[in-house]
């Protein structure tokens, strides 16, 4: 059996829809016959949104969305893509309910039944926007939270969870796993989304009903276990090994990871793209933590009137951030100061970036750095160039990759997130091109493509990949970027 997303490459539907059982194949073959819901776009592009008695949530606000930026857009493909990718997080994946008198929305990241605290952040919070005005969506949001917090309320050591316990097929790993988790891979980042998510919503619509009790307590699990994992206390209680053929799927040492000097930084034993960490400070998770927890004590200070808390929060995040500066930056003899993608706290650096969200490429995206900042403007040209090994050019495209899928395989979100972080129309212009063009006629976008080919893919049904591509037109749009989007060729 697989790992998330290490899917063989094909042409057709991913090999994780036969992976995860005859139920989940069927239904995800129902969810895209091409004859589902016809738009009023050309024959040629016909809507695969799911018809609409068999989408898993609604909004009339973006339904609206959807409709008012379709009709804006010319090219005829790329509307096409946007009403079929924008509202694909709630078409596929939203189970939204109501549990215990409380909203409950358990998000899937697509073709697995599971749900990452990281992916379902990410595939909801488009939607923010939309908040105030349909409280459908408000509701729904608010669930994600609520789940969210009862996730890491069970473990704050795992990065993806059951709906109920049930056990996984990856019972056998050695980790302390619990019959309500998926997989138990560290990764700092997926506790920094719900943050992200959470504030961001409190910002949008100022309800504060979700940041009762547990969510205090899930918050508070989230900064001891920052501070567990600055190891400065030793090793800490988390490891994690299992048996494997691929390397990047288990930890060395007895599972605790390559060794690290205890210097401020914040040790992550799996990267966003659930591979292993080469070193343990991974610096795009660590700069996502330091602007997470100054997001997080913000909350506890207004929100709870928990000062003190908010304090210990803002002091973590400063002494990462100043350990950031003097261990993350590094001189680089051909772009200068740039940030490593990975150190160990021993001078040892790893120059390179992967697809994966947070990266270095993403930081702005994130609010972790501002567009303009110099450092991420040298470490931006290292990694848009060859000088970053999966950094791949190819007759279809170019990008940035991985480790997880392979050579010659560019991630779409890596070329979305190009996208996100220029000013340059440009550089915007080439970015939704190559989105444009490189779908396979699908109408969707992929988790990868081979660079020489793009009918070569991975993952017919990955939500965040496509809600991400939808909210960047949303965005280009709404900032007047309609004629650069309708003369692409």
């Amino acid at each position: 059996m697989t790992t998330r997303r290490n899917f063989l490459k094909t042409s057709g539907l991913s090999l994780a829809g036969l992976m995860i059982g005859e139920q989940s194949f069927v239904h995800a073959s129902k969810l895209y016959k091409e004859d589902a819901f016809t738009s009023s776009a050309t024959s040629k592009y016909i809507c695969k949104r799911p018809s609409i008695d068999k989408r898993q949530f609604t909004s009339e606000a973006v339904e609206n969305a959807i409709n008012s930026t379709r009709a804006k857009l010319e090219d005829k493909k790329l509307a096409w893509q946007f009403e079929n990718c924008f509202p694909n997080t709630l078409d596929t994946t939203c189970e939204h309910k109501i549990l215990n008198g409380k909203p409950d929305t358990f998000v899937l990241t697509g073709d697995i039944h599971a749900m990452w605290l990281r992916d379902s952040s990410a595939q909801v919070f488009p939607y923010i926007q939309f908040a105030k005005e349909d409280v459908k969506v408000k509701t729904m949001l608010a669930g994600v939270i609520n789940r969210q917090t009862w996730c890491i309320n069970i473990d704050p050591y795992a990065n993806a969870f059951n709906e109920g316990p049930t056990g996984s097929e990856w019972d056998s790993d050695n980790t302390k796993m619990k019959k309500e988790l998926h997989e138990r891979k560290w990764e700092i980042d997926s506790l920094c989304y719900p943050i992200r998510l959470a504030y961001h919503y409190w910002k949008e619509t100022g309800d504060i009903s979700p940041f009762d009790a547990h969510w205090t307590r899930a918050m508070q699990k989230i900064y001891y276990t920052f501070i567990e994992q600055q190891r400065k206390d030793g090793l800490g209680s988390y490891r994690f090994t299992r048996k494997t053929e691929k390397q990047s799927d288990t930890m060395l040492n007895d599972g605790y990871g390559s060794p690290v000097r205890s210097v401020g930084l914040i040790v992550s034993a799996f990267r966003p793209s659930d591979d292993a960490t080469m070193f343990s400070f991974l610096i795009p998770s660590n700069l996502f933590a330091v602007s997470s927890l100054r997001q997080l004590a913000e909350m506890m200070s207004i929100i709870k009137s928990d000062d003190t808390f908010a304090a210990k929060c803002t002091a973590l995040a400063n002494e990462v951030n100043d350990a950031i500066q003097k261990y993350g930056i590094v001189e680089h003899r051909d772009y200068g100061k740039v940030y490593a993608y990975e150190v160990d706290g021993f001078g040892s650096c790893h120059f390179m970036d992967d697809a994966n969200v947070p990266s270095l490429l993403a930081l702005p995206y994130l609010g972790c750095l501002e567009i303009n900042d110099s450092i991420y403007q040298n470490t931006r040209k290292l990694v848009l160039s060859t000088s970053n090994p999966y950094f791949f050019k190819g007759t279809a495209g170019e990008g940035i990759g991985g480790p997880h899928v392979g050579l010659n395989y560019i991630w779409p979100m890596s070329i979305i997130m190009r996208c996100n972080t220029t000013k340059d129309d440009n550089e915007i212009r080439h970015c939704v091109k190559m989105l444009r063009d490189t779908d396979a006629d699908t109408g969707f976008m992929h988790e990868s493509f081979f660079a020489n080919d793009p009918k070569k893919y991975t993952r017919s049904w990955f939500a965040w990949v496509n809600t991400l591509f939808g909210e960047m037109i949303y965005r280009l749009v709404k900032e007047g970027k309609t004629d650069l989007l309708n003369h692409l060729d």
